[in-house]
């Protein structure tokens, strides 16, 4: 704005001296620069808000399980319609205004909508279901009826705009040097105008002349203000938050592409200093597409494969087991098998049960005839307090039965009888409880979960309303699945070590199986320490404090446990931590860590509203990609901030310096603004698209506290600047006689020169910003085409400049030989960075 007056006050003060149109270059000139900056400018952040748009549209991608003529299906929530049943289970978000049709224990978190966090329960009697509320515990079908702007959720919306973006943390710290430097730029900025103003005034006395004031004066005048503001331009780094925001926004393009949705910026650069990251086993370490590989039925262990298929494991049990192990299997659960368009059968439902309902068809049973054959009256979903699921069957001829199943131990602790060898039902003493308890650690020492499945006949006097019976089971046998580790995961598990980043595993798995996965996958070492949630939950203040730094592995957490993991890690330990997590028991721990990680696949819609980042592969070694993107961003910052204030430094003292000795500014407004444009835009452009590379995970990460501006740039900001002021104090002081400049443009060809020298002193110098403290600066160059592109055009400019526009940026055309010193003495800055970067300094 400051700059707008000048080019006005200009315009008018040099047509009405020189007439138009050469009293009009200069102003003129300013309005092209100005236009220059806010064009480059506004279009970065136009395309940075499209980039939030697209986002918002991913963000909001949710599939949900619908009947639909007849077949269950995914669709997208955008395609709901009313009249379809959805079918809801735990942790989902109500995608529609609808009516409950059928379910079990199905409470509802209406908190978003009503501010009550007592959650709600729906049935036959208070069918009304509200989008955007969560289900909190149970499951349902729901007949949609409205749905969009019309639902009670689309209303609300439609009164509310949202707010903005909040500045990330770096941000913050960057304006805070902006505004310094700033403030040092105007002090200089009124000093210099003082003194050039004092010189004019000083001269007239000295010729007489101070009571009359031509237009040439007024001109001078003006010229000096135009300095003045121009040394307020330079200092100020507009440039910086450009640079941040256009670094975090590459940064999450790139990142969508390795299947990762940033949802708020600042987790991008908070992700770059975490120094521990906690993470799930099932789904994040391992596949989560689980399989039943060994069972143990009527007291024999027994390996199952697909291949052999199950006649053999058929006739070694006998059918009376295997009838109740497949009425159990089929009805005791909270997965489908359904025919799906293509009529294939397709096995929906969570992991564990879809493993559970292959291991039942294998065994020859049939769904749809196992659920007509009796009548679920009463369901208990599985939930990570009890850790166990249950149901109460009702069969046609009366007489009630309850299957439950869940970890091994819990439903073990439950039952006072076991089908035995022949099939026939005996107490369970102890040889026999032994033998169960040794199969279960057997089966969790090669990574298997186990689970435990029992059953109990009730007769008619249970009451449908009462909870299921906690005793007097009878175990019908135990499973061992197999979650295979993801591939890659030892490889992403090793980086992060080799980065400086501690890798915890919490699950609510058993202990042994916890600890095979964690060793195979290198994160349980020999003097780590696995410890189960119980156990941690008892201990003091003082002993958390010398435990967790050791603790590696967490077995049987609940979601407390884990926050309190998070909480202690952050505040006594003062680590950034990282969560992972995917259940609705997760968002504590996920809203209470530096950034949540949730999973785009299995992760529930109440984790993904806590979490800052969406995994959308469920892939751990995603996590340790923006991880590696995360210090790129404040890497690439760095790098421009030390690429922008050598420029500042040496810009404002040249400028004052000439100003206070000689009484003209080398360099004019326009070049100024010219050199402005280059560093603060096209800088940030350049520098901000740096790709990462692997040696940033090598170093140890930045931390909570770590400066921004490190010893390391101070040293290549003081060097290179000192270098670049000596050249062109020698160019001013020396430069006629080196270059037998004589006559009427010897002034204006010296200017040129020092001009074309300082530009290509930024050129050179944004090459070796590339690395800070590695000597080969040139590695990789041609793989970033931001930065050739934006150098190669920063060169055209600078001789179109020089060589064409003399007339707007008071240049005048250069020889052949005035060129190439001017290069040359650019080129030079490059070993003398380089030579600055043997200089060893502290490293923070």
């Amino acid at each position: 704005m400051i700059l707008a007056v000048c080019a006005l006050v200009s315009l008018a003060v040099g047509i009405t001296v020189e007439g138009w149109p050469k009293g009009a270059y200069d102003g003129l000139g300013i309005v092209l620069s100005i236009l220059l900056v806010v064009f480059v400018t506004a279009t970065s952040d136009y395309r940075q808000s499209l980039q939030f748009r697209d986002l918002d549209k991913e963000k909001k991608k949710i599939t949900v399980q619908v009947t639909r003529d007849g077949l269950r299906q995914k669709i997208s929530i955008f395609d709901l319609l009313p009249g379809d049943i959805v079918h809801l289970a735990i942790g989902d978000q109500v995608p529609a205004d609808g009516l409950f049709i059928s379910g079990f224990s199905v409470l509802i978190n209406e908190s978003s909508l009503t501010g009550e966090s007592e959650p709600v329960s729906a049935n036959a009697r208070n069918p009304f279901l509200l989008s955007g509320t969560k289900v909190q515990d149970g499951s349902c079908k729901m007949l949609v009826t409205t749905v969009g702007m019309r639902t009670q959720w689309g209303k609300l919306m439609a009164t509310l705009s949202e707010g903005g973006d909040d500045e990330t943390p770096l941000q913050v710290k960057l304006n805070g040097v902006a505004t310094i430097i700033g403030k040092i730029g105007l002090f200089f900025a009124v000093v210099t105008f003082a003194v050039l103003v004092q010189g004019l005034f000083s001269r007239k006395l000295q010729d007489g002349t101070q009571w009359i004031w031509s237009g040439d004066d007024a001109m001078e005048m003006l010229e000096f203000f135009a300095i003045a503001v121009t040394i307020v331009v330079v200092a100020v780094p507009e440039g910086l938050p450009l640079a941040v925001t256009l670094s975090l926004a590459f940064a999450m393009k790139k990142m969508m592409n390795d299947k990762a949705l940033v949802r708020h910026l600042a987790a991008c650069e908070t992700m770059g200093s975490s120094t521990s990251i906690c993470s799930d086993k099932t789904g994040t370490l391992t596949t989560n597409h689980m399989t039943v590989v060994k069972t143990c039925f009527c007291g024999e262990t027994k390996e199952v494969s697909t291949s052999n298929k199950s006649n053999h494991f058929r006739s070694a049990v006998p059918e009376s087991a295997v009838k109740i192990l497949i009425e159990s299997i089929f009805n005791n659960t909270g997965g489908e098998v359904v025919n799906n368009k293509e009529n294939k059968i397709e096995i929906l439902g969570t992991p564990t049960e879809t493993a559970l309902l292959e291991f039942g068809l294998l065994l020859g049973g049939d769904f749809q005839a196992e659920r007509k054959a009796s009548k679920i009256v009463k369901v208990e979903p599985f939930n990570s307090a009890k850790k166990r699921m249950g149901v109460v069957i009702e069969f046609p001829e009366g007489g009630l039965r309850v299957h439950c199943k869940g970890a091994s131990e819990i439903i073990l602790a439950a039952c006072d009888k076991v089908i035995s060898s022949n099939g026939d039902v005996v107490p369970l003493d102890e040889p026999t409880t032994n033998h169960l308890k040794n199969t279960i650690e057997q089966f969790a020492s090669e990574a298997l979960r186990t689970l435990c499945l029992a059953y109990m006949d009730v007769g008619t006097d249970f009451s449908v309303d009462s909870s299921l019976p906690l005793q007097g089971y009878t175990c019908i046998g135990i499973v061992g699945i197999k979650d295979p580790v993801r591939p890659g995961v030892k490889e992403s598990v090793a980086i992060c070590k080799s980065a400086g980043i501690t890798v915890r595993m919490v699950t609510g798995d058993n202990i042994n199986t916890a600890k095979a996965i964690a060793r195979e996958i290198g994160i349980l070492t020999d003097d780590g320490i696995a410890i189960e949630g119980p156990v941690f939950r008892e201990k003091s203040e003082e002993e958390l404090y010398e435990l967790i730094p050791k603790i590696q592995v967490m077995a049987r957490s609940s979601p407390m446990d884990k926050h309190t993991l998070v909480k202690h890690l952050r505040t006594s330990l003062g680590e950034v931590v990282a969560v992972t997590g995917d259940g609705t028991n997760d968002a504590p721990a996920l809203h209470e860590a530096d950034i949540g990680l949730a999973m785009g696949i299995a992760g529930t819609e109440v984790a993904k509203e806590s979490a800052d980042v969406i995994i959308l592969d469920d892939n751990f070694s995603t996590i340790v990609t923006v991880a590696k993107w995360g210090r790129s961003v404040y890497i690439n910052i760095q790098k421009f901030v030390q690429f922008q204030l050598t420029v500042n430094v040496v810009a404002l003292i040249v400028n004052f310096t000439s100003a206070c000795l000689t009484g003209n500014a080398p360099l004019t407004a326009v070049q100024l603004l010219w050199v402005n444009m280059i560093m603060d835009t096209l800088g940030a452009l350049a520098l901000a698209t740096e790709p990462p590379n692997d040696d940033l995970m090598k170093r140890s990460p930045v931390g909570r506290k770590g400066n921004f501006i490190s010893n390391v740039m101070w040293r290549n900001i003081l060097g290179q600047s000192l270098y670049q002021f000596v050249i062109i104090w020698f160019l001013q002081t020396r430069g006629k006689a080196a270059f037998h400049l004589d006559g009427p443009d010897s002034d204006l060809i010296l200017n040129t020169l020092i001009f074309n020298s300082f530009v290509f002193c930024q050129v050179f110098n944004e090459i070796s910003s590339r690395e800070m403290e590695k000597i080969n600066v040139l590695k990789g160059i041609l793989k970033n085409h931001v930065f050739v592109a934006v150098l190669s055009c920063t060169i055209i400019f600078q001789i179109v400049i020089v060589e064409f526009l003399g007339t707007f940026a008071s240049t005048s055309p250069l020889t052949v030989q005035q060129w190439f010193v001017s290069v040359c003495l650019g080129f030079l800055g490059m070993p003398i960075a380089a030579a600055l970067k043997l200089i060893p300094v502290g490293s923070n």
